[in-house]
């Protein structure tokens, strides 16, 4: 049996849960998720806490079992906690502003990069260099995180560009004189 899979997910005070037809639908007061899963699955909700069965041990079904307790699991503390990737700017004039609920960033460029709002995503800036990425849905912020870095990676020689807060950037010698 699956490790993760067998674990039960606890569902905090103020957080609403409904199953229909394998369909959840989490409500919290950050927002509601809604999602689809595979019907092989058993979900249910038994004394506030969230259980993910499967019914037998064919191939196909145990290896979404954890993968479906997973997904259940960041929508409960999505909507409970919410999720925050933090970026940094490292370079010489590079900076970050809001720009209504989008973004503009400076990044050596001729031109400001410019990234639009999203649905579910809010900005915020500190110090014009640390950007930070808020939303409910784990997935969708990590991939914008993920498009605002690829703008400008870091480089391995000074380190500039666009990084993860937690991240180290493996650095090169560079040339010999």
């Amino acid at each position: 049996m699956s490790r993760v899979g067998k674990k039960p997910i606890a569902v905090p005070s103020g957080v609403e849960f409904t199953v229909k037809d394998n369909v959840v639908t989490v409500k919290g007061p950050k927002g509601t998720l809604t999602k689809e899963f595979n019907k092989d699955l058993v979900i249910k909700l038994e004394n506030g806490e969230v259980s993910v069965e499967r019914p037998n041990d064919e191939p196909a079904v145990r290896a979404i079992h954890g993968t479906t307790r997973a997904l259940i699991n960041n929508m409960v503390k999505g909507v409970s906690e919410g999720f925050r990737i933090t970026l940094n700017l490292v370079g010489v004039g590079y900076r970050a502003a809001t720009k209504g609920k989008g973004l503009e960033i400076s990044l050596g460029f001729s031109h400001p990069v410019i990234i639009d709002e999203i649905a579910g995503i809010t900005f915020s800036v500190d110090k014009n260099t640390t950007i930070h990425v808020d939303g409910v849905e784990k997935d969708l912020v990590g991939q914008v995180a993920a498009n605002i870095r690829a703008k400008r990676p870091p480089e391995p020689y000074k380190g500039k560009g666009v990084k993860y807060a937690d991240e180290h950037i493996r650095r090169k010698e560079g040339k010999k004189a």
